[in-house]
C-alpha cells in the first residue's frame, strides 16, 4: 500500500495536468518503485507546439515527501529551450545551490517550483509563443 503522502502528491500532480486546456499528453508515467518512492515521467506538448517535459524521482523519508531530482523542461516548438528548471550540481555558485533555472541566455538562482506552478508557467509561456 502507497504512503498517503505520496498518493496525495501523484494526484495533485494528475489534477495540475487536467486543469490544462488545450494540451495533449503525450507520454504519463507514474513508475511506483515502493510504498514510499516513485518516478515521474510527463510529456505535455501544447497547441502552440510547446513542449512541457516533467521528471521527478520522490521519496516518502520522516513523513514528509522529498524531491531526490527533478527536472522541468520547456521548449518552444522550434525546439528552443524556455525555460528549465533543475538540481543538477553544476552550477555551484548560485545562491540556492542546487536548484536553478536555465532562461534562453542565462542561469539564475531559483527554488525549486511545485509541478502546479511549472505547469502554469508552461500554459503562460506556450500562450506567448
Amino acid at each position: 500500500m502507497r504512503h498517503n503522502l505520496l498518493v496525495d502528491y501523484l494526484n495533485a500532480v494528475e489534477q495540475a495536468v487536467l486543469s490544462l486546456s488545450n494540451v495533449y499528453v503525450e507520454h504519463y508515467v507514474e513508475e511506483i518503485l515502493t510504498a514510499k518512492r516513485a518516478n515521474l515521467r510527463i510529456r505535455l506538448r501544447f497547441a502552440t507546439g510547446c513542449l512541457l517535459e516533467l521528471n521527478e524521482a520522490v521519496i516518502v523519508e520522516a513523513d514528509k515527501l522529498v524531491s531526490l531530482d527533478y527536472r522541468y523542461h520547456c521548449q518552444d516548438a522550434q525546439n528552443r529551450l524556455l525555460f528549465r528548471y533543475d538540481n543538477a550540481p553544476h552550477f555551484p555558485e548560485l545562491a540556492s545551490f542546487p536548484h536553478h533555472k536555465h532562461l534562453p541566455d542565462e542561469t539564475i538562482a531559483s527554488v525549486k517550483p511545485t509541478i502546479y506552478q511549472v505547469v502554469k508557467e508552461s500554459e503562460l509561456v506556450s500562450v506567448s509563443k
